[in-house]
């Protein structure tokens, strides 16, 4: 059919410029002319071709009657495989096979692996543990909404870290999240383990917001960018749950609700350092006694990061102050504080550096996380009950074979408030599978 249209349109041209040499014709143009005759019986060839297809097309078989088109569910294409067989994928809407992925999510698998080596005192943990398996499925559910999932698979259960809807477009550039997640709460408390710079969390935090888990409850989260000068970016984010986090609050009654309120400003210092400020409050039901527990915290993190050299050296310098107001049975109550300072400086493109130093207090009888082995004596103690100080440093030395892996060692003291000695050290492992979508910065 192609030849159809081609030849009539050659043979169009060909006659139109023909004539041109005879408008110019001379007596001694002879070469001309005979040009001209050659085109002519060319022409005169196309035309007889022409002809000849004309014929062959009438004689053609007529066409068979058009299919009916199929119904939008699903129908079967015929995809080549490399053998050059082929099998058939269900496609939907009539479009090809690889346009249905655009309903499956982002799926992402994280390991984490921790060896243990030396004397833990009184919080033990074991020699060799895959301590956590991270699945995350995270997706654009429709231009005003998006899901994230973050299923923990630990070696004895599976557990929700995180499953939310955020709504990303509602009226006064409000940002609305309902599910499980956690808190707003400091720093540490929003990271999951895998972007943690240590191998384990600060003191401050296993002591004072559950460790591990922290405050990590299904609830509400609304929060607002918020206009500043200065070249300063403000969020705000108010979040109410359902009011239970182990150790921290309990929610015996479904008014019992905890809420966390925190602000966040951050701004460049210059093209290759900036600074982010942090303040915290969260409020709960005790899950000692029918009073309240109140936390108070404050966090800064320094980052530095040369344009001209940011594969090579960077610096990043965290610290967080926690205050706690937790009551006792009697009315009395018990002001627990703690902080830690760490900084962590790239050597080279792969390698980094790190330290930090802890100092908490805690109650003698205050669950922790990991679990503190406590005396006889806790268990006639409603409450958490006296105040005593943990005290730790620990070096570490992080290796990035690629962006999908990282290997980490960490030597690690610890003096306890009991009077007991820790020298530990941990070997992580962490590798990543398939896209995981990148943290809040």
């Amino acid at each position: 059919m192609k030849r159809l249209i081609v030849l009539p349109a050659l043979a169009g041209f060909l006659l139109w410029i023909g004539p041109l040499p005879a408008r110019a014709q001379t007596p001694d143009s002879a070469e001309l002319l005979n040009r001209m005759k050659a085109m002519e019986d060319r022409i005169q060839a196309l035309e007889a071709e022409i002809q000849t297809l004309k014929g062959q097309q009438a004689a053609a078989p007529a066409a068979q009657p058009p299919q009916p088109t199929p119904a939008p569910a699903a129908v079967t294409a015929q995809v080549s495989t490399a053998a050059g067989a082929g099998e058939n994928l269900p496609v939907y809407g009539g479009a090809g096979a690889a346009a249905a992925k655009v309903f499956n999510p982002d799926m992402s698998a994280i390991g984490d692996f921790i060896g243990s080596a030396g004397n833990p005192a009184n919080r033990y943990t074991p020699a060799l543990e895959m301590h956590e398996s991270e699945l995350g499925l995270q997706a654009i559910i429709d231009p005003y909404a998006r899901g994230d999932f973050f299923l923990s698979f630990g070696e004895h259960g599976v557990d929700l870290e995180e499953g939310y809807i955020t709504f990303t477009s509602l009226p006064g550039a409000f940002q609305l999240r309902a599910g499980k997640m956690r808190a707003a709460f400091g720093s540490v408390n929003t990271l999951h383990n895998h972007v943690l710079p240590w191998v384990d969390r600060p003191l401050v935090n296993q002591n004072l917001v559950a460790g591990e888990d922290g405050i990590d409850d299904a609830g509400l989260s609304l929060s607002r960018i918020i206009p500043a000068p200065g070249q300063i970016f403000l969020e705000g984010t108010a979040q109410a749950f359902r009011g239970d986090t182990e150790g921290v609050f309990r929610a015996a009654r479904r008014s019992d609700l905890s809420t966390v309120e925190h602000l966040r400003a951050y701004r460049d210092i210059s093209e290759s350092t900036n600074i982010a400020l942090g303040g915290s409050f969260a409020r709960g039901h005790s899950p000692f006694v029918d009073a309240e527990n109140q936390l108070y915290g404050v966090d800064a993190t320094l980052r530095w990061k040369p344009l001209r050299r940011a594969i090579y050296h960077s610096f990043v310098g965290r610290s967080e102050f926690v205050w706690a107001r937790m009551a006792n049975l009697g009315g009395s109550t018990s002001t627990p504080f703690g902080y830690y300072v760490s900084g962590d400086y790239q050597l080279g493109r792969r390698w980094f550096l790190g330290g930090r130093f802890d100092r908490s207090q805690r109650g003698l009888c205050q669950p922790t996380a990991p679990l503190t082995q406590t005396s006889a004596a806790c268990a006639a103690v409603t409450g958490i009950g006296p105040l005593i100080q943990d005290t730790g440093g620990s070096v570490l030395l992080t290796y990035w074979p690629s962006e999908f892996s990282q290997v980490r060692g960490q030597l690690k003291r610890t003096h306890y408030g009991e009077g007991r000695e820790a020298n530990e050290f941990l070997l992580q492992f962490i590798f990543s599978l398939g896209a995981h979508g990148a943290h809040p910065f």
